[in-house]
């Protein structure tokens, strides 16, 4: 097949342990879904989960022990962190019951959903979209995978983030309000999932502005650290 011009490069997230690479088909974020981050959003109660869509080449890849480049986006002058854990689903399905989501993971990683605050909350009062917050250029820095039989306790994990070493985000997967399982089931009856694709689970409490300058350390306990500088 021949196209007018060279297609763009698979966006992929390298596996720890293997030579191969998990390509990335797409990203799916889940919005307020620890109760404390909800509150300090202005909401409260386990409504309903809500998703959101980042392209695939909005991550951008730091391998295991380096520290990453971000460059702080154009528009924006309240870019803000949110540490989540990243669900890498293997195995495709629609209508996926709780108790089966595991049988359809293939990993874990550590991920940033950067957000562009002052734009998302200004599409919020116009009652507008808010892509332009969430689903930028270079919106979703992500580590290495971590094959799901290596993750360990993955679903009480702690998860973790500091800006210059100063600690802002704290707290453990299982303050999930929609557990992993449970954001599968409702994810796969609105889209049917498929291998490649990626879940942004939430983020907790303690997110804040970032700038030129910074550097942020997250991590999930069992899956390593994220290290990333804003320039």
């Amino acid at each position: 097949m021949s196209y007018v011009f060279a297609p763009a490069p698979v966006a992929a997230v390298p596996v720890l342990g293997q030579s191969a690479q998990f390509p990335v088909r797409r990203i799916y974020c889940v919005g307020r879904n620890y109760e404390e981050h909800a509150k300090e959003m202005g909401f409260t109660g386990r409504e309903p989960p809500f998703f959101f869509m980042k392209p695939a080449d909005a991550i951008v890849v730091v391998p295991a022990g380096e520290t990453g480049q971000m460059h702080y986006p154009s528009l924006t002058k309240n870019l803000h962190h949110e540490i989540e854990l990243v669900v890498a689903i293997g195995t495709g399905g629609k209508n996926i019951a709780a108790a089966d989501a595991h049988k359809h993971i293939f990993g874990y990683a550590v991920g940033l959903d950067m957000t562009r605050r002052d734009l998302q909350n200004e599409m919020k009062k116009q009652g507008r979209p808010w892509c332009i917050g969430k689903a930028f250029d270079a919106s979703a820095p992500i580590g290495p995978i971590t094959p799901a039989a290596l993750a360990g306790k993955v679903h009480e994990a702690a998860i973790y983030l500091s800006v210059n070493g100063q600690e802002r985000q704290r707290s453990t997967v299982a303050k999930l309000i929609w557990n992993i399982g449970e954001t599968i089931e409702h994810l796969s009856a609105a889209w049917e999932l498929q291998p490649g694709d990626l879940i942004y689970s939430g983020t907790p409490e303690g997110v804040g502005a970032v700038v030129a300058g910074d550097t942020l350390v997250g991590g999930v306990a069992g899956l390593g650290e994220l290290s990333i500088r804003i320039v």
